[in-house]
Formats: structure tokens, C-alpha cells, sequence
């Protein structure tokens, strides 16, 4: 509680005289400047000795001579214990963003995996932002493509259902999802409530680390169904047993199967870098780097103290830490983490073994991405931060897909995927697509054609899921894509449209977005306009190449192929004596018949055939 009574006039403060006038008891303490500006946050296990020691005789670092200069007020709030005091220190830190405080920077809301329980045949979805009482959320997780691969393992393991609750209610027969066997259709009836509630509690005891409890679960099912001779049943369970072995074999890191966060401090400089690692029932969950501002002045240890403290505000610590550098009040950090968690937690600074090769990698990442963010010529980096914060993205996009089409007058259409990530174009995962089958210039159902292809066969084969998805279209292609992606599960990942700007002046593209401000035009200054036209361009030439190619071959085909007795392999043998179809065309029936594997006979048929 605050009291009021210790709240100071601006102009001429007494540190030691208000220091005396404190309880020697734990507490929390703000300091504020002559404008009402709060400088810092603290705690203390006795305020008044901890805050008569700014006003003291001993030397101290400029830091704190600096802010203990522009003091004017001091406020407390007392506590009843200082693991109360850790917690409330960390809740103003965060709140009020002080002057002098170790902060972290972490605007980003976190990612978590979604089960709408309050249906009756509960959803798993990607969430972020605020939560409803109504539904159960595991998390947070380091990233959105480790939230995407969980779900997209529970997809393929547990079957359950992703799709929104209205798209849901109005469905009269199974959709995709249940053809490619990552959903049992419950919105037809094809799984009852209490299978469906089977496979849900077997989806939580794996995101929950459990899957050795899961194996044993289905094994009990296999031999109860193959019992009633219910041997297709008895198949199924048996798949998943194998899929759930596989996924351990590959995924569990060694030597246990346990919670844990390794997290390394690097310092270059004035900058930091923390690398936080997080592992969940032995399964790497990815990891995070971050950016302490206001470091400069503290020792390493009070700035991973800061960052353990505001990390922890708003997550449960695992029952183990592994950290880079010794705490002076790590008691006191396992005595908290252990009481908002409600299980033991053991912070580790010295480990051995594996746990040890664990830290070093974490330090060796902390140092890369320090590296990374300090260089000026990381230009690719600037543009992906640019373009997330354009776009209004939690985090930069890891990859971003684009998809372009082109045709002459409909005819041999071809669609094109290109992928960027910030090293640039990842050309082992382009991928072209010959499309038929609408009318001959629907860029729209072209564009739903390719788009669908695309993602069904990456969830079949668990492909890697772009973090931003571009076409190259205004608001038509647009709303094709957010209807396939919103069809196949994905409306969680970003998409964007590319739309020619006045007299089609490279730079002066328009950005056109599903969600508000709907449209940006960034300009030929924008750095993040820049990757946009490079991604964009490449679509397009890469979309280009393959019509041509596709059109050259047709032309060829539609002449030579159609002559019985000219197969591939003379096909070939004409086209490269003569150059190309036009060098056949002006051939006269003695030199073709010179050509091995090509009589008189045929000569005079091809011949022909050219020239009717």
C-alpha cells in the first residue's frame, strides 16, 4: 500500500531525511524528477536502509549520481514479504517504463495454441492478444511458426478441427481438411461427442509433454479394437502410436524429456542480447532473442536480474532455469518462480553435461543476433523490420511466399511461388503451376487454383508455412486468397496484395491489405517497398519463364508429336540438327531422310505434315 504521507515537494529534497523516516521492512520505492517524471523502480528487504544508501557518503557510478541528482520525490509501497516486493518492483517497472530501470522491450504480444472448450467439439487455433474465460490456452511459445507447428501436429496426430465455429455450423458434407485425414468431421456427425473428447484429451497430455501417457492410452485402444475385431480401427490407432514414436525419436532433445528455458546474456559493447530457448516436455519449442535498452551502466547480472524478473511477470517459469550468468538473489527468484507456478523451480548458472552445450549454443545465438542487429549493412534485416512494422506485424516474417499467373489471351496458364527469406530467394521451394480447368482468363480462379494446390500439398506434407503471403493483384486476387487460406486453416497467416501503381511505375505500388488501413502506398523511398518489387518482380519472371516454356513446347508438340513414327527420341534428333522447328520447316525431304533413324518414308511424311 502507498502512503501518502511520504510523497516529498519538488524543490529542495532531503534523501537522508526521508530515508529515516522509512520502515525497515520489504517494500517497493519510486523516485521521481522535478516534473513528476518517474526515474526508478526498486526493491528492497529494508527500505530504509536500501534507500538511505543513494544519499550516503560512498562513491558511487555516474549512473546513479546522475538520477539521484534529479530527485525530487520518493514514494514506497510496503510489502509483506520481498518476494511481494520482487513481484510489485516488475509490475511498475512495466508499467511505468522508469528513466534508470533495466527494460525489456517486448511490445510483442505472445502466440498461443487455442481449444475452444466452450463448444462442444472445441477448435484449435492460433491466438494472440487478450484472452476469453471460455477457452483454454497453452503457451506462450517463442514464435508463431512454433505455434503453427504445434497445431499443425496436433492436426495431423489428433484430428481435430481448426475451422471458425460459423464455418462450422453451416457445413452439409465433409470439407479438405477431412479428405486430406487432419479433422474426423465431427460438423457431419462423423465422430461422436465422447470420441471427439478422447481425441482432444490426448491433444492436451502432448502439447503438455505427456506423449509417453498418450502411447500407452492408444496402445490400450489398438488392442480393445482389434479385441472386437474392429481391425481398420485397430490400423488407425496403430498409425498413431508410430507417428508419436517418430515425433520423439526426432524431436526429443537428449537426455530427458523435461521443462526447461536456457537463457544466455552477450554483450558487444554498449548492446545486449538475451537468448531465451524454450524446451517443453523435451521438445524444443524454438527460441527468441532480445534487446534490454537502457543497460548501459549495469553489471551483466543486473541485467539478466531485470530480465528474468519483467520475463516472468506475465509467463510461468518451468521447473527448470538454466541462466549464463550467477544472481545474487536467486533464492529469492526460485522462491517466487515457485510460488506463481506452484511447483518447484531450480535456477541453474553452472551446469554440466548436455545442459552446459545447451548454454554455450543459446550464448554463441545471443552474440549472432547481437551481430546481426548492431550491423549497418544488414540491409535485408532493415527492409523485414520496416515491412513488419508497415504492416503492423507482431514480429518480422521469417518467409514471405508470392504468387503471380500469367497466360497469353488464357491460353497455357502458369502460375509461379517464389520464397524469400532475409538471405534473400530460397530457390530450392519455387515451384511452378501448369493450371487448366476454368475459363480461359480468370486470373481469380487461376489464382484459387494455385493457391489451394499450394497449401493443401504443404499441410499434407508438413511443408514449412510462410510467415507473409503476397499475389500480385488488387483487391479481386486478394479476396481469393483469404477465402482459400480461411478454407485450409490458415487465416492466421498474413496476407497482402500487389497492385500496379499510375502508369506502372515501379515504387508506386499499392499495398492492398484484408484488414484496416486496407491500403499503403510506401513509396519508391521505402526500403520495405524495395523487398516488395524484388519479391514481386521475381514472381513474375519466374511466372513468365514457365509460360514460355510451356508455350514453346506446345508449339513444337502440335506439329511434330501429332506424326506417327516420330517419337521422342527423333523429335529430338530433328530439333537439334536443325536448330528448332523453323530449321525442319525449310528442310527438304533429302535432309531429313539424313537423319539416323528417319527413312525416306518418314521423310516425306514429315515434310508433309510441314508444309500442307
Amino acid at each position: 500500500m502507498k502512503d501518502p504521507e511520504l510523497k516529498q515537494p519538488k524543490a529542495d529534497f532531503d534523501g537522508k531525511k526521508f530515508a529515516r523516516r522509512l520502515s525497515a521492512g520489504p517494500g517497493v520505492y519510486l523516485m521521481r524528477d522535478a516534473e513528476g517524471v518517474v526515474l526508478y523502480v526498486g526493491k528492497a528487504a529494508n527500505l530504509r536502509k536500501r534507500v538511505s544508501s543513494y544519499f550516503d557518503a560512498r562513491p558511487k557510478i555516474d549512473r546513479i549520481m546522475r538520477m539521484v541528482a534529479r530527485i525530487q520525490s520518493i514514494e514506497v509501497s510496503l510489502t509483506r514479504s520481498e518476494a511481494e516486493a520482487l513481484l510489485l518492483e516488475n509490475e511498475w517497472i512495466k508499467s511505468l517504463k522508469p528513466r534508470y530501470n533495466v527494460l525489456l522491450r517486448d511490445d510483442k504480444s505472445y502466440p498461443w495454441v487455442m481449444l475452444g472448450t466452450d463448444h462442444e467439439f472445441p477448435r484449435i487455433a492460433f491466438h494472440r492478444g487478450g484472452k476469453d474465460k471460455g477457452r483454454q490456452y497453452l503457451g506462450p511459445y517463442p514464435s508463431a511458426s512454433s505455434v503453427r507447428e504445434s497445431i499443425n501436429l496436433i492436426q495431423k496426430l489428433f484430428l481435430l478441427r481448426n475451422c471458425e465455429d460459423s464455418y462450422f455450423s453451416h457445413r452439409a458434407r465433409p470439407c479438405l481438411q477431412y479428405q486430406i485425414k487432419r479433422c474426423t468431421a465431427p460438423c457431419v456427425g462423423k465422430v461422436s461427442a465422447g470420441e471427439y473428447a478422447g481425441q482432444l484429451e490426448d491433444a492436451l497430455l502432448f502439447l503438455r509433454g505427456q506423449s509417453q501417457k498418450v502411447i500407452s492410452r492408444l496402445i490400450r485402444r489398438m488392442e480393445a479394437a482389434a479385441g472386437l475385431q474392429h481391425y481398420e480401427q485397430a490400423a488407425q490407432y496403430r498409425d498413431q502410436i508410430n507417428h508419436l514414436k517418430q515425433m520423439q525419436a526426432r524431436q526429443f532433445v537428449s537426455a530427458g524429456n523435461g521443462d526447461l528455458d536456457i537463457i544466455a546474456l552477450a554483450r558487444v559493447d554498449r548492446s545486449v542480447a538475451i537468448e531465451v530457448i524454450s524446451v517443453r516436455g523435451g521438445r524444443s519449442l524454438g527460441q527468441r532473442d532480445y534487446f534490454p535498452t537502457q543497460s548501459e551502466g549495469h553489471s551483466d547480472a543486473e541485467i539478466l536480474h531485470a530480465f528474468l524478473g519483467q520475463y516472468y511477470s506475465e509467463r510461468q517459469a518451468p521447473p527448470e532455469l538454466i541462466i549464463s550468468h550467477p544472481l545474487e538473489q536467486q533464492a529469492l527468484f526460485e522462491d517466487v518462480f515457485t510460488q506463481r507456478s506452484r511447483r518447484r523451480v531450480h535456477i541453474q548458472s553452472r551446469p554440466r553435461s548436455h545442459r552446459k552445450q545447451w548454454l554455450e549454443l543459446a550464448g554463441r545465438n545471443a552474440f549472432n543476433a547481437l551481430h546481426m542487429r548492431t550491423s549497418e549493412s544488414s540491409r535485408s534485416n532493415r527492409q523485414f523490420a520496416e515491412l513488419a512494422e508497415l504492416l503492423q506485424l507482431e514480429e518480422a516474417p521469417g518467409t514471405i511466399e508470392c504468387f503471380d499467373v500469367s497466360h497469353t489471351s488464357g491460353h497455357k496458364t502458369v502460375a509461379s511461388c517464389v520464397v524469400f527469406d532475409v538471405k534473400g530467394p530460397v530457390k530450392s521451394r519455387y515451384r511452378r503451376y501448369n493450371l487448366k480447368g476454368f475459363e480461359p482468363g480468370d486470373d481469380y480462379a487461376a489464382m484459387r487454383e494455385v493457391l489451394n494446390r499450394r497449401y493443401q500439398k504443404l499441410q499434407k506434407e508438413d511443408g514449412h508455412l510462410p510467415d507473409l503471403i503476397l499475389v500480385d493483384g488488387g483487391k479481386g486476387q486478394l479476396g481469393v486468397a483469404v477465402e482459400v487460406l480461411s478454407e485450409c486453416g490458415l487465416s492466421d497467416i498474413p496476407l497482402m496484395g500487389v497492385a500496379k501503381g499510375p502508369s506502372r511505375r515501379a515504387g508506386y505500388e499499392e499495398w492492398v491489405l484484408p484488414i484496416a488501413p486496407y491500403s499503403l502506398r510506401p513509396g519508391p523511398e521505402s526500403s520495405a517497398s524495395h523487398l516488395i518489387q524484388q519479391v514481386r518482380d521475381e514472381a513474375h519472371r519466374f511466372a513468365i519463364a514457365g509460360h514460355r516454356g510451356r508455350r514453346q513446347k506446345a508449339t513444337v508438340h502440335s506439329v511434330l508429336e501429332d506424326i506417327p513414327g516420330v517419337g521422342a527420341r527423333r523429335r529430338r534428333a530433328l530439333l537439334t540438327h536443325f536448330g528448332g522447328l523453323q530449321g525442319v520447316r525449310k528442310a527438304g525431304i533429302e535432309e531429313l531422310s539424313g537423319i539416323p533413324g528417319i527413312n525416306r518414308q518418314l521423310a516425306e511424311r514429315i515434310f508433309k505434315a510441314l508444309h500442307h
